[in-house]
């Protein structure tokens, strides 16, 4: 008989069951938020630095059978498994990974496809082989109990997976802490360098002809270096769409002024030739124009987040604020903010009211005062210069076939 509670060992689906059982009864126990095992890079210079960390597969609010399978083989293992804070980053080790493949063993043959995919992880790991250059070194086990600022390199890449994969929604993740825990890097490709290794290696690397062709310098890596987009989903430069972002399928991001930034991201099929900034999100069937921006909450805001309704245009160099409602259009050059004063005639006041009726509506706006309000066309009047608003009459549909 075992002695401690999680020594069952796990020959059949309900021995599996029992351990899961034995091990979440334990005090230190408590179910993750999200969880994964990640592949990081190290710093070339300093490898204590963390600079990327790269997760096969993420679990949010789910699969908690397998957190108490990682959890205990961690403890077994002789590590210092604290569910008491709000993280638990981890090493790996062969008596870890003994531990899982035990705990596993029942769903182990099954374990293809979409079938048992934490199982898989596990599996894949345990069977790397000797040459492959890769150490123990070289993973994290990572574990995020309660959703507070981020205090390490692992839980802020699993946080924008979570984002990036659907998993979890748009705004709905603390994501203070990210940037001071992120490192700013030169990018080759998916691969993170130093700077300052860089710089302590250019005479050599460019009289040596290795010195790198570098994609980018920034504390994030772009989406497409980690997630795979839905089969409908087209993004014709890498460097488009930052990882972090959130993109529904049958979204397309073309190339030149577009740009989708993290926590932001389209909620269906939408085209996006302009730049949709952090915090904001778009809904399905609608168009960003070449050009147009949409305001994050540092940009113009009055700091509530930006929500372009459904099948609505903003039209090619406009610039949204503030929140725009369902079936609207914002014609090319125009600048809808929250303070920006809109005029309205009567009779564009009783064409908006009638499919508008919960909603105030004078012949005197501001922009912040259109939220919720759908079927407006703003448009900046030729003669004066004033932004005015009237009932749109024309329908934005997205052609299918490109989506």
């Amino acid at each position: 008989m075992p002695k401690n509670q999680g020594d069952i060992m796990a020959y059949t689906k309900e021995d599996f069951k029992k351990l899961v059982e034995d091990i979440q009864a334990q005090d230190w126990y408590r179910n993750p938020i999200g969880f994964g095992i990640a592949k990081v890079d190290r710093g070339q210079l300093d490898s204590s630095k963390i600079l990327q960390a790269t997760y096969p597969l993420i679990n949010w609010e789910e699969n908690y059978g397998s957190a108490a399978v990682l959890l205990n083989a961690l403890k077994k293992a002789g590590e210092n498994v604290d569910t008491s804070g709000s993280e638990l980053v981890c090493g790996i080790s062969d008596t870890f990974l003994a531990e899982c493949v035990e705990s596993f063993r029942p769903y182990i043959p099954e374990a293809k496809g979409d079938a048992h995919k934490n199982v898989q992880v596990i599996s894949a790991l345990a069977s790397l082989p000797i040459d492959s250059g890769l150490t123990a070194n070289d993973y994290k086990v990572v574990f995020i109990f309660e959703d507070e600022n981020a205090q390490s390199v692992e839980t802020s890449y699993l946080k924008l997976y979570a984002l990036s994969t659907g998993k979890a929604a748009l705004r709905s993740l603390n994501l203070n802490g990210i940037f001071g825990q992120l490192h700013n890097v030169a990018w080759v490709g998916n691969q993170p360098i130093e700077l300052d290794w860089l710089r302590e290696n250019e005479i050599t690397l460019k009289l040596s002809g290795k010195y790198p062709t570098i994609d980018m310098v920034d504390k994030f890596p772009r989406f497409l270096g980690h997630v795979i987009p839905a089969d409908n989903t087209r993004i014709l430069e890498t460097s488009k769409v930052r990882m972090g972002a959130q993109l529904a399928g049958g979204t397309t991001v073309m190339p030149g002024a577009s740009y989708i930034n993290f926590n932001a991201g389209t909620e269906g099929s939408v085209m996006v030739e302009g730049r949709i900034s952090s915090s904001a999100k778009v809904g399905a069937g609608s168009d960003v124009g070449g050009g147009a921006s949409i305001l994050g909450v540092l940009s113009g805001t009055d700091g509530v987040p930006v929500t372009i309704g459904e099948n609505t245009l903003l039209g090619a160099n406009s610039c949204t604020g503030t929140a725009i409602g369902d079936s609207c259009i914002l014609d090319a050059g125009v600048t809808i903010l929250p303070g920006t004063k809109i005029a309205l005639s009567e009779k564009a006041v009783a064409a908006i009211k009638e499919i508008n009726p919960d909603k105030e509506i004078s012949t005197s706006m501001k922009g912040a005062d259109f939220l919720g309000v759908n079927g407006v066309h703003f448009r900046v009047n030729s003669t004066t210069g004033q932004t005015i608003a009237m009932r749109s009459t024309r329908e934005v549909k997205l052609n299918a076939d490109l989506h």
